[in-house]
């Protein structure tokens, strides 16, 4: 005889069985943590492919086919006129069943412009640290939200700095350190800081971040993200911090050349104890 919560999960588990548009994501309280976090790193283009379709539901399904723990997403529409006035954070949450939250970053088309993440555990409100560059433009932030894993609290970090000007990238990448490197030295918490930084790795923002965090790609041949249909460099990264207290078990670039410009970055990072 099943009771209490076994009863509920196993009811819930036969009601998806029989209306599968409905999807059963089991209470976090009944999942068991192994102690490895996937990590999703996405450049959504706002939710248009290279093939210049629109299409949310093929990114949800790019996101679900790797069962991350955390994503950060870039370039994220919320109800722009472009986009179908589309709240696209709530809507890829609903789709992969995940929690998320926006981080604004310019008004844009009656809507807002930004990134994203999206968790299997319950998230903070978001902070907005906005990074150096010019404030009358598409001026660059750092997303960061507070996650609670059994024990353990991390730190987890979305950013997209400059697409055309080193120098700004150059001084984004210092801000990202003075943020968030030195401040997880007072806390107990580590620092995954995860985005489009759109420059490759012997790049000096690259070099910049790498003499304080690790880099889950260092020293990869085959992590090339950008462009996504015949990828040709790296654009997209996974850093982590303090070095010595997480580990890298895995990372890849997903297969996927169509569902936006980017390809996905996946890492599986665990803790040192």
């Amino acid at each position: 005889m099943l009771t209490g919560r076994t009863a509920v999960v196993r009811v819930l588990r036969i009601f998806g069985l029989l209306f599968p548009l409905f999807r059963f994501v089991e209470p976090l309280s009944a999942q068991e943590h192994d102690g490895t976090l996937r990590i999703l790193c996405y450049n959504i283009h706002h939710g248009e492919g290279a093939d210049g379709r629109l299409d949310l539901a093929r990114q949800a399904a790019v996101i679900r086919s790797c069962d991350p723990d955390l994503v950060a997403l870039q370039e994220v529409d919320d109800r722009t006129m472009r986009t179908g006035q589309v709240d696209q954070t709530a809507e890829l949450a609903k789709q992969t069943g995940l929690y998320g939250r926006f981080v604004h970053q310019l008004d844009f088309e009656g809507g807002r412009y930004g990134q994203a993440v999206l968790s299997k555990y319950p998230l903070s409100e978001v902070t907005v640290h906005w990074l150096p560059g010019m404030p009358d433009r598409e001026r660059r932030v750092a997303g960061a939200v507070s996650v609670q894993i059994d024990n353990c609290r991390l730190l987890f970090v979305t950013t997209h700095l400059h697409h055309n000007n080193a120098e700004f990238r150059r001084a984004q990448a210092v801000r990202l350190n003075e943020i968030f490197a030195s401040e997880v030295e007072s806390v107990d918490t580590f620092v995954i800081l995860a985005g489009d930084l759109n420059a490759t790795p012997e790049s000096q923002p690259i070099r910049i971040l790498a003499g304080q965090w690790q880099s889950a790609t260092e020293g990869l041949s085959d992590t090339l993200t950008f462009p996504a249909d015949k990828p040709e460099r790296q654009l997209d990264y996974i850093f982590l911090h303090p070095p010595s207290r997480v580990r890298v078990k895995s990372v890849k670039v997903l297969d996927e050349p169509l569902a936006s410009d980017h390809r996905p970055l996946l890492a599986e990072v665990s803790e040192t104890h």
